[in-house]
Formats: C-alpha cells, structure tokens, sequence
C-alpha cells in the first residue's frame, strides 16, 4: 500500500502557515522518517494586517507548536482580548436602556458545592441592575479597568483569566513562516498557474511559473477565497448562508494611537451601526477598524462614510481598504486528495472572531484524521466533512442570535434580522425552548460546538432575552447561596484589580523581556515586529 509521505500547503497567510506549522509539529516533519511539509507561497501577493482577532482556542495551538509567548507578541504586534463589548446591539443608540453588554472568555463561575447562578440571576437573586456577565465572572470589571488577564509572571499561553489575541495578521504569518521552517518546513516562492489532475480526478501536481511542477501525497488549499484547488480544479460547491447571516462587505482603516502611552482596550469592540457593525481592536502601535455591513442595505460610499465617522477627524488622511466576502461554506472541504482549510473552504462573518479557530479546526482534524495509507483518504475526507459542516451550522446560528434578538427598528438592516424567514429552525427552536428554561449543557453537543453553553447565555441576556422562570422559582430553593457567590464575585473581582496589571504595561513589559533574551535591543525588536 502506498504511504502518507508528503503534504503540500499550498498559500501561505495566517491559514497556510498557520497549519503547515501545526502538521510539521505533530508529523516530525524534521526528522528524517518523519512526514515531509512543504508550502508554497507567491511572492507577490501582499498580506494585509487589518487587525485580527481571536478566540482562546489560539493560546493551546502556539503552545502546541512551541512558539515562545514573547516572540509572538512581538512579531505579531500583539495584544490581549478577554471578549467582546457590544455596544448599541440591543436599542439605536440615544433610546432609554444599557447601550452595551459583554462576552467574557471566562465560563460562569460554579464552585464545587454551590449552585449554579443562571437561574438565580433570572430570578432576580443579583445585585439590582447588574448584568449577567458582571454578576457571574470578574472578567468583565477586569477588563473594563484595562487590566490584562495575566501577569508577567505566569507561563507562557497561562493565567488567571480566560483570553485570545489581537494581532497584525501579516505581521503574524511572517513569524509563523519564521518559526515554521525552524520546524521543517520547506517553503517555496512561487506562483501556482495551476492544478492537473490524474485519472481518479484526484490533484497529480500543482504547476508553478518558477519552479514547474510541485507533487504530493494530499494538498492543502489555503489560497484565500478565491479556493484555487478546492474550487478552480476540483469543482467543489459553495453553500451560501447569505439568508441568514446578510454582511457581504467591509471597509477597514488602520488608526495611529494619538500618543504612545494610549490605552490598549483588553477586548474587541463591537458597535452597531445602520447595516453593521465596526470593530475596533487595538494593537500595540494603533488600533484596526472596520465596518462590517449588508450590500443589500448600504453600499461602499456610505459605509466609508460611516467608518470615518465614527474615527473622527484622524480618518481624514487614512486610505480605506475595501473587502468583499460571502457568509458560506463548502460541505466538501476534503475533497480527493485535497483538503480546504481557511478561506478557501468557507467564511463566517467577522462577529465573534471564527475565522482563525475554524483554520486551528482544520488543522487539528487533518492531524487527527491524516489517513498513513493513501488507501484510506475517502474516509478521512467524510469524516473531516461531517465534523466541518456542523461546525458552521452551529456557528451561524450563533452568529444570528446576535442580529435576531435586536429590538432596532431604526434601519431595515436590523429589522430584516428580525425575519422569523432568516432565522434557521434549529435556531428558532432552541429560543423557544429558552423563554422558560435557561441554556443548558445538555441542549449542545460538545464536540461539535465552537462555543459553549456560557457564551450562547451571555450573547442571550446581553441581548435582553427574557427567560420566564416563575413557574418554576420552587425548583431554586438556594437563593442565599446563590448571594453569596454574588457577593464573592464582586470580591474576587477587586482583588483581582490589584493584582493584574495594565494591559498596555504588561504588553510593553513582555517585548521588553524578549529583546532581553534574544539580545536585541527594545528597537529592534519592535521593527521586527
């Protein structure tokens, strides 16, 4: 039988190099009977970093691959998230009510022994007025501070509070290309022209314009949307989900921090705007933003106008760039002998920051699933299928409870949203199921979720869902324990505050160390990054 003996990742980027690292790791790809790694990438395609955000998933991948925590957050010009703050989600902005509420990367709190506190929120068990996420974790006070969730102190991809990245996604691939090759990986510069096929319709060799013919046992297409293998040679499909989920369109700008010593917000921002939202993410050395909007509700000018309006007069002398994408995905990624991972295989809308977990997805199932006979690709490839699709099933209904819970009547953008047609059944089911019953662990299927039970609720309540557990107030006979772990949240929550430090000051103390350990100085190291 033939044997795995060679991957080729075709496309370089945060997809291409960030799973070529991840299989070189798990392969040996450095040893000599390991299983060889090679990339290509055209060295004339510009990465563009608009400003990245993950999800926390990222911190177990840079630790799997051995990346030093410090040279990360040089190179990429790094920060820390610890959620999302939605602001004018809920009413237009000026209308009585919260304008804004918070997705914590920290779980619900529920020591061993006391009861679980969503129940006794709903019931009113809470400190008058505080929202869900303050009331159950101390992320949301810690972030509102600008603190950091670690310290300096602690291990690499480690600390007290749950948290991702902010990155320059450019800035990044050019460190993962770095580490990579350190790995094994052998990288190629060169444009592909095109895939031939062998008689089984299976990729037989990719041709390149400067260096012909490239061959291996299974290839990995992370070219960007345009899905050169996946799509171009081998034809697979592409399921648009663009009646659920309506954004199509973005127009970034990259902002200067007014002074060095500026803030970095410890979270992503999320404001909504008339056929959007912008994101606003703050890097070491100036802040990514965008608006992410509906073609159907508005159009280029326009959102232009509205990302610029809400930088202020400092967006007068920045050049806006402009980004089409369609909310979808390929039900075969794995087609043949060739697997899409990252764009190439389907996009999620920006909101909540999938994109990169879904590429450290596909990594982790080709690692898991890579099949050591040739034999056996068509079962790995359904299997990889299967587990992919559900994925973005269970994200997109995600991603819609957001819009579809909105109480904005102010732009059709929102009330399109609000379409019982847009909303998926499973989705429609599952809110039903929770105007008398909180979110359970048992209403998710664990392996194929990107995000759990305690995100779906604090997005749910964020958005003023009301859960009706009157009927059922016998059923929480703990009402003084539930206080009482109120109350040490809160106290929790302050001793944290003088414990973690700033996060701009944690952020410019860990680049200082690396320059320390590497030899460099604090410059140099900051024009690496």
């Amino acid at each position: 039988m033939a044997r795995m003996r060679r991957i080729l990742v075709v496309g370089g980027g945060t997809a291409g190099w960030l799973t070529a690292c991840y299989l070189a790791k798990i392969v040996n790809a450095a040893a000599p009977d390991g299983i060889a790694v090679e990339l290509v990438e055209s060295p004339y395609i510009a990465l563009i970093g608009v400003g990245e955000a993950t999800f926390p998933s990222i911190r177990g991948t840079l630790a799997a691959i051995g990346l030093d925590e410090r040279r990360f957050l040089v190179g990429a010009s790094a920060t820390y998230k610890q959620g999302i703050q939605y602001v004018n989600w809920v009413r237009p902005p000026g209308a009585a009510g919260a304008d804004r509420f918070f997705h914590p990367f920290s779980q619900p709190s529920q020591r061993s022994g006391s009861p679980e506190l969503l129940p006794y929120w709903l019931l009113g068990g809470a400190p008058e007025g505080m929202a869900f996420a303050d009331a159950v974790t101390m992320q949301q006070c810690v972030a509102d501070h600008g603190r950091a969730p670690r310290r300096a102190g602690d291990p690499d991809y480690q600390g007290p509070l749950n948290h991702a990245y902010h990155f320059d996604a450019a800035c990044f691939a050019a460190t993962l290309a770095e580490h990579g090759q350190g790995l094994g990986i052998r990288r190629h510069l060169a444009t592909v022209e095109r895939a031939e096929l062998d008689e089984r319709g299976h990729i037989a060799r990719i041709v390149t314009r400067e260096l012909g013919a490239l061959s291996a046992d299974l290839y990995i297409d992370c070219t960007g949307l345009r899905g050169h293998l996946i799509g171009g040679a081998l034809h697979s499909p592409f399921h648009s989900r663009r009646d659920v989920l309506f954004a199509d369109r973005a127009v970034a700008l990259q902002v200067p921090y007014p002074r060095p010593d500026t803030p970095i917000l410890p979270f992503t921002r999320a404001t909504a705007q008339e056929a959007g939202w912008i994101w606003d993410i703050g890097l070491q050395q100036r802040r990514g933003i965008g608006y992410v909007y509906s073609s159907r509700h508005s159009d280029a000018t326009r959102a232009e106008e509205v990302v610029r309006g809400y930088v202020g007069r400092q967006a007068e002398a920045l050049e806006a760039l402009h980004i089409g994408f369609e909310t979808g995905y390929r039900p075969e990624h794995w087609r043949g002998n060739c697997v899409a991972v990252g764009l190439a295989g389907g996009f999620v809308e920006p909101l909540e920051s999938t994109g990169i977990a879904l590429v450290e997805l596909g990594a982790y199932l080709i690692t898991h699933l890579l099949p050591v006979e040739l034999d056996e690709m068509d079962r790995a490839a359904r299997h990889y299928n299967a587990m992919i699709v559900a994925r973005y099933e269970r994200i997109i209904d995600f991603i819609k409870m957001h819009y579809c819970l909105t109480r904005r009547r102010d732009h059709g953008f929102w009330i399109d949203n609000t379409d019982a047609a847009s909303i998926p059944s499973t989705l429609r089911d599952r809110l039903a199921l929770w105007r008398h019953r909180p979110p359970h662990r048992l209403d998710f299927v664990t392996d194929l979720e990107m995000f759990m039970p305690g995100s779906w609720q604090y997005v749910l309540y964020g958005m003023e869902f009301k859960t009706d557990l009157d009927a059922m107030r016998s059923a929480y006979p703990h009402l003084a324990a539930a206080q009482r772990e109120f109350a040490m949240i809160r106290q929790a929550a302050t001793m944290a505050l003088g414990d973690l430090p700033d996060h701009r000051a944690l952020v410019e103390q860990m680049c200082r160390e690396h320059a320390a350990r590497s030899g460099q100085g604090m410059d140099r190291a900051v024009a690496d990054a």
